[in-house]
């Protein structure tokens, strides 16, 4: 028996990627968190409790005598979408091997990692259950199995799922790991659970294996908010649901006053917070219930922060397709769900909302508050041909009827073992390989560009973009939230610094800009160059007649407007 008083533990954050859930940084999972938190609540204390994410264990590897010397190692990870990253890189097998090869004490492995080990990349749609050679693998909550490890003397553990009750202390008593991040505090965003499960059974996900959606309540949910606000978090991501809208009732219908108690509540336990976004939402529960909904969304539009996405799982718009894996919406029921949240949540910080999705000038300096995403997702059962030309009609329609998406995610299905596609998955995408190449580049030029040009028309304004990589002469940032655009800079800035961005032109998928408001007495050539209608040549007579007493000056000289994009400081001496 040990005392639990008497444990050194260390966590490891190999980072995680659910259907609901982000744990790649920016962001920071649930699980290390809740993790430590039971841990506390087991008896270990606060200090004795070390938290690495698998980049700061590259980055130094003095940290990894933490792992050796640790009585409990604790490695949280997996993912069971493919992705590409930016902020982190996931830890691979063998680097996962090697943590449990190191530790002396005893080592625990779980989070989805459970469901399986593939690649941790866009191409990854094969997995296998490995425990990577550690002492135990949690194949339910971690969180719950290091609690009764910790608890029962570290003689073992019966695999269960952890309950609301457990997680509303937990939550609030593992708050203190965010100060151990390397991102914190001014680029991490903290994802939030509302619920786990889901009422619906698609052939692929793996959120149905926590059965129906349990939700917790609003004081746990804003417990957890103001626990991790006074560590210093202050950017929020609902994102640990499968449907938002069905927060605090039955699972399947929505409930817009629940859902003020609960973005009301965060609101006041955060009042400085700078992101509030969220993630998931069912289109068949907008379509069914269309007023409820109308009025649920209208409730997040009004609290949240702007460039919210709620990502609509469509996954396929051929109805053989969506027959064959239990699919719970069609392409013409989530035509309806884009309207409804173009109308009720459409609108941008200073426009007009009776005219969503249509705004005047003024509006278009920021982002929309919120608008939906579409996933679609290939490799699933009865696919073929014909069904990129359904997908390809559905977002021609969205885009043809004038609305606005602020993302389409198309991505590969992952066959996980327990969900339908086990046996399936793989061979159904590598049978359509090229086909789904050459569809997806189509679609980022014929659909994500003019998409992203409605949603962000040059002039808009992104604050706070959080620099990360230098490429081709440029910087390389993004904005904390759901799915952020990148955003490219003219020239080589600090890197880890913030600022404000205005849009000057479009890609399939990520922005140019220039910092605002942009000084045109001492901007580059290549910032002056890559506004709207400057130029190399407009750019190259700006500097050589500069200083000019005020933008609109500048504006005459080149016959071309610059109000939206900068502004002149007087020149020194000026009156």
């Amino acid at each position: 028996m040990n005392d639990p008083a008497d444990l050194d533990v260390t966590l490891v954050d190999g980072y995680v990627d659910e259907p609901a859930h982000f744990g790649v940084p920016p962001y920071i999972s649930t699980y290390p968190r809740y993790t430590a938190g039971a841990l506390v609540d087991a008896g270990v204390p606060r200090d004795n409790i070390t938290y690495h994410t698998i980049d700061a264990l590259r980055e130094e590897r003095s940290r990894w005598a933490d792992v050796a010397e640790a009585d409990l190692l604790v490695y949280i990870g997996g993912m069971t979408v493919p992705g590409k990253y930016v902020g982190g890189t996931p830890a691979e097998p063998d680097e996962v091997r090697e943590l449990a090869w190191t530790a002396d004490g005893t080592s625990l492995i779980g989070g989805p990692v459970r469901f399986g080990v593939g690649e941790a990349n866009e191409g990854a749609t094969e997995t296998a259950r490995d425990d990577l050679d550690f002492d135990f693998l949690a194949m339910a909550d971690v969180e719950a199995a290091a609690y009764d490890l910790a608890h029962g003397g570290m003689e073992g553990f019966e695999d269960r799922y952890r309950s609301n009750e457990e997680i509303g202390r937990w939550a609030r008593q593992g708050a203190f790991v965010v100060e151990e991040h390397p991102n914190h505090p001014d680029y991490l965003i903290a994802e939030l659970e509302t619920s786990r499960g889901c009422p619906y059974r698609c052939s692929f996900c793996t959120e149905p294996m926590y059965g129906d959606p349990s939700f917790r309540s609003v004081d746990s949910v804003t417990g957890e908010v103001e626990a991790l606000y006074g560590n210093g978090v202050r950017d929020f991501r609902l994102g640990r649901q499968a449907d938002i809208l069905a927060y605090g009732g039955d699972g399947e219908r929505p409930n817009p006053e629940a859902l003020r108690a609960l973005y009301g509540g965060i609101r006041e336990v955060a009042p400085d917070l700078d992101t509030l976004h969220l993630d998931n939402m069912n289109p068949i529960t907008v379509v069914e219930w269309p007023e409820k909904a109308r009025a649920g969304i209208e409730v997040i539009a009004e609290h949240n922060t702007p460039g919210d996405t709620a990502a609509f799982g469509l996954e396929s718009a051929d109805p053989l397709v969506q027959a064959e894996n239990n699919l719970n919406v069609t392409a013409e029921e989530c035509f309806r769900a884009v309207r409804i949240v173009n109308e009720a949540a459409g609108w941008r910080p200073g426009g007009d909302r009776e005219t969503a999705p249509n705004h005047g000038p003024e509006a278009a300096r920021r982002l929309p508050k919120l608008l939906p995403g579409i996933n679609l997702l290939h490799g699933l059962k009865g696919e073929r041909e014909e069904t990129y030309e359904h997908n390809r009609q559905f977002l021609q329609r969205v885009l043809d009827e004038g609305l606005m998406l602020r993302r389409v995610n198309i991505r590969q299905v992952m066959a996980f073992e327990g969900t339908d596609m086990a046996e399936t998955g793989a061979s159904v995408a590598h049978a359509h390989k090229e086909q789904f190449k050459q569809y997806k580049s189509e679609i980022r030029e014929t659909v994500d560009n003019p998409m992203l040009q409605r949603v962000a028309p040059p002039g808009t304004v992104l604050p706070d973009v959080h620099l990360e990589y230098h490429q081709d002469g440029k910087t390389f940032g993004r904005q904390l939230g759901t799915y952020p655009l990148l955003v490219a800079v003219p020239g080589e800035r600090e890197l880890g610094q913030r600022l404000d961005v205005a849009i000057t032109d479009h890609g399939y998928r990520s922005v140019t800009g220039v910092p605002h408001p942009l000084d045109i007495n001492s901007a580059s050539m290549d910032e002056l160059a890559a506004i709207p209608g400057i130029g190399r040549q407009r750019a190259g007579d700006i500097v050589v007649n500069r200083p000019f007493e005020s933008a609109t000056a500048a504006s005459d000289h080149v016959e071309t407007d610059l109000s939206q994009f900068a502004t002149a400081r007087p020149p020194a001496g000026a009156d």
